[in-house]
């Protein structure tokens, strides 16, 4: 907050200036920390670490199978989602099981740790979108259900109250801020649905970061999934209105995939050399590229799946792997839109995008390309701290509604998009499509 305040003083403008303050945060993460001191009592288990895949089978064999707690909060019981971490942490970290016989135990995704340290430890609290991702929300109620938290053996007690999205979170106690009230909070990926005005019903928006996550606004109403999605809370940008719900499909590897080219392989020096590389190709020459390097989420929901590379002949680059890599996480969106659209029983007629790696138009073309509809990139991508900003100024009076948001902010040429067209023509799709569903098939069954 400091360097915040200093990039403010050298523009000219004031920590005075700050109305409120939004927070965006990686969902799933999960933090066990002191009431009374603030501190964690282990490392963060980040969102794709599947430490607690036992505890969660073990749930699963004993009460019907991973789908036996969807009707409830809208999630299959996964390693992926905090419940799982939460149980691993009691089990497992000693500190924890003696914390929460004294009262001093808190449990949450990292908004609550941010939020309780921000405020000098008086905020226990966390939102509908955050809480929607633990396994232990009932998502219509909005609350924590009890028998939810007991399956996991999780006391109600040491979880944070659940607000709306937009909310007085409570105020910074101390630094160039002091004062200002912490007026939204949202899980990244929602936050990212705000930023990119995904305000009616049928409006979809795909992040490309580590993993993708891509989010269909549903409406007032949740949309159980017959595809292998989640139903989840999209926002909830006024306490007196109902939440607003989404689907959501995950791709596990996207930007981790690239990491994985540049860190591990060493095929290439930074992001900005994928796009050259692929351009360097015409095709992948028979190369496909399954990024599965820690399972297969939405639609597949195969953790025994793996990275898979097939196709290579002598003739095979590192040009040709690193475009199929990249195609590879398009050809992930895609499922995950088709699954989507089957769900919601309509057509999706564009896909708005954002994050680090829709800078590359190759990737953007290609997804245009494969999904057969415009595929739409702000000049900003950056649009989950936008949407947290967006809720801060609905709750510190910048905004009056979602309407006046998206009419300033779509006045404003900064937030002009760019759209890609699809090229490809319906049976070049339609046999690359059918290439890529034998090369998933063979990813399968190797942990």
């Amino acid at each position: 907050l400091n360097g915040v305040a200093g990039q403010m003083e050298a523009k000219g403008l004031s920590p005075a200036d700050v109305k409120g303050l939004g927070i965006t945060n990686q969902r799933e993460t999960t933090v066990a920390f002191s009431k009374s001191t603030g501190q964690p009592f282990h490392n963060a288990i980040v969102w794709h670490d599947v430490r607690s895949s036992e505890i969660v089978e073990g749930i699963a064999s004993s009460n019907g199978g991973p789908r036996c707690i969807v009707d409830k909060c809208g999630l299959p019981l996964a390693s992926y989602f905090s419940g799982g971490k939460m149980a691993w942490l009691i089990q497992n970290v000693p500190e924890v099981k003696t914390a929460i016989e004294s009262d001093d135990c808190v449990f949450g995704t990292i908004d609550t740790w941010i939020i309780f340290n921000l405020t000098g430890r008086k905020s226990i609290l966390t939102d509908v979108t955050n809480a929607s991702r633990t396994m232990l929300m009932d998502l219509k109620r909005l609350q924590w259900d009890e028998s939810l938290c007991q399956l996991f053996g999780i006391p109600q007690s040491s979880l944070a109250d659940i607000k709306p999205s937009v909310f007085n979170f409570g105020s910074l106690s101390e630094g160039p801020f002091k004062g200002v009230t912490i007026g939204g909070c949202l899980g990244d990926q929602q936050a990212a649905c705000v930023g990119q005005m995904c305000f009616e019903s049928g409006q979809v928006k795909n992040t490309y970061g580590t993993g993708c996550f891509m989010l269909a606004n549903t409406g007032e109403i949740p949309v159980k999934s017959d595809s292998g999605l989640l139903t989840t809370v999209c926002y909830q940008l006024d306490a007196n209105k109902p939440a607003v719900y989404a689907l959501e499909g995950s791709v596990a590897s996207a930007g981790s995939g690239v990491n994985w080219l540049r860190d591990k392989l060493g095929a290439i020096q930074n992001f900005e050399e994928t796009e050259t590389l692929s351009r360097s190709v015409s095709d992948c020459g028979g190369v496909l590229f399954v990024p599965a390097f820690s399972g297969l989420y939405a639609p597949h929901w195969c953790a025994d799946a793996r990275g898979t590379i097939v196709g290579m002949t002598l003739h095979t680059s590192k040009a040709h792997i690193v475009r199929a890599l990249l195609e590879g996480i398009a050809f992930q969106t895609r499922e995950v839109l088709q699954a989507m659209q089957e769900d919601m029983g309509m057509p999706v007629t564009a896909m708005k995008v954002d994050g680090g790696m829709t800078k590359n138009s190759f990737v953007m073309q290609f997804q245009a390309d494969i999904l057969g509809i415009s595929v739409e990139r702000p000049a900003n991508v950056e649009s989950t701290a936008l949407g947290s900003a967006i809720a801060a100024g609905l709750c510190c009076g910048v905004f009056n509604s979602v309407e006046q948001v998206a009419s300033t902010i779509q006045a404003n040429p900064v937030y002009a998009c760019q759209k890609f067209e699809p090229n490809m023509t319906d049976q070049v799709r339609t046999d690359k499509v059918s290439r890529w569903a034998k090369a998933v098939e063979s990813s399968k069954g190797w942990a």
